[in-house]
């Protein structure tokens, strides 16, 4: 479990993880995405637009949380580096 951990975060560090993540975020907000989920349909009671945009949100919030994640795992392989 801890190896997967360290792998994921190495592939988070990358620049071109968060240019993709912005652009892919950038994509599932333009309007044919928007279009294909503004149907008059219910699902739990809630509009399907509406649970899409939620969904979308708390992907990103997990996304960013995760590079935060490996940032911090940047830092302190930094300081360990350099304390003798």
């Amino acid at each position: 479990m801890k190896q997967l951990r360290t792998q994921i975060i190495r592939r988070l560090r990358l620049r071109e993880s968060w240019i993709i993540f912005f652009i892919l975020g950038l994509i599932l907000m333009t309007f044919p995405f928007l279009h294909i989920f503004n149907k008059p349909v219910l699902l739990f009671g809630l509009p399907l637009l509406f649970l899409y945009l939620t969904a979308g949100w708390m992907v990103s919030i997990i996304v960013i949380y995760l590079f935060m994640v490996a940032s911090r795992h940047d830092e302190e392989s930094a300081d360990e580096k350099i304390e003798p």
